[in-house]
């Protein structure tokens, strides 16, 4: 995919996933430490490397920057599906879906935690260890 396309489309998927994040009463509490338009800068030039483009993205390695948010298998499979959701919504290009799924998945064993909340670390002193496990109603949902 030709650069300013591959851009253009990265950036409408993130904006729209970052949109429905923080609309999320419950997702959007994962979140709560960092901006919007920040963490969606953050993922735009982070993806757009990943994917072959401009790499701009200056930030830590996916392990070094969430230590302390407690992620398991539910919260990430709802955070997948976010994700698609914003790839239907912005009508991007099923390939570019693809790619980038696959990508997140190579990315998942360093993001999931293997045990409880007591597994995070935060990266500094003074983080807040973020502990927002799913409600049994979205588990439902889900299922």
């Amino acid at each position: 995919m030709e650069e300013s396309l591959l851009i253009s489309w990265v950036t409408k998927v993130t904006t729209e996933f970052y949109e429905l994040v923080y609309k999320d009463p419950w997702f959007s509490k994962i979140f709560r430490n960092i901006q919007q338009e920040i963490i969606t800068s953050q993922q735009i030039d982070f993806m757009v490397g990943c994917l072959g483009g401009p790499k701009r993205f200056g930030g830590r390695v996916p392990k070094d920057a969430h230590p302390q948010i407690w992620v398991d298998e539910n919260i990430w499979k709802y955070r997948e599906d976010l994700l698609i959701q914003s790839f239907k919504n912005v009508g991007a290009p099923q390939e570019l879906m693809e790619k980038w799924l696959k990508i997140d998945e190579a990315f998942k064993h360093a993001i999931i935690n293997k045990g409880g909340v007591e597994t995070c670390k935060g990266r500094y002193l003074t983080d807040e260890i973020i502990y927002e496990p799913m409600p049994e109603y979205l588990k439902k949902k889900a299922a």
